[in-house]
């Protein structure tokens, strides 16, 4: 089967955000301040126009990598219509989220760890590099986002 042609830039970064608004799960990978063993979990996502927020359990890797470096790389959609995000991240207590806010995550991904008795923190998720594909053919200018900045215009 061929490949579809590829895609403008400016449509890939109509594409991304479309993905952005309207997925609800996204691959998150972190790692250990000392290089340790990667680690890689499947978490729902609300996206705000220039954020992710996710939550985990507070004493999970994810939720002690994320906390201890303030970095991870997230994956939206299939292998092959991928968005790929390095990000740095804040953390989050329930009391510093607004509530306004943990309603629409709720909301949005139909999980409301508010509801939970684990202790649950929020991380918001600011991209500095976004970069999405299809085929082998969209490889070149696969790169959307450097240092926080978009490289494509609306």
């Amino acid at each position: 089967m061929a490949p579809q042609p590829a895609r403008p830039a400016k449509q890939r970064k109509q594409d991304t955000l479309h993905r952005l608004e309207h997925d609800e799960d996204v691959w998150v990978a972190t790692a250990e301040v000392d290089g340790g063993v990667p680690y890689l979990v499947p978490l729902s996502f609300l996206w705000n126009g220039s954020t992710l927020l996710l939550a985990t359990p507070a004493n999970s890797p994810t939720g002690r990598n994320l906390r201890t470096t303030g970095r991870a790389r997230l994956g939206i959609g299939p292998t092959r219509d991928v968005v790929m995000i390095e990000g740095t991240a804040d953390t989050l207590t329930l009391a510093q989220l607004p509530e306004e806010e943990a309603d629409r995550f709720a909301a949005r991904t139909g999980f409301d760890p508010r509801r939970l008795t684990t202790p649950y923190l929020y991380f918001r998720v600011r991209p500095q590099r976004v970069q999405a594909w299809r085929e082998a053919n969209e490889l070149a200018g696969r790169e959307l986002m450097r240092d926080g900045e978009w490289l494509v215009a609306d």
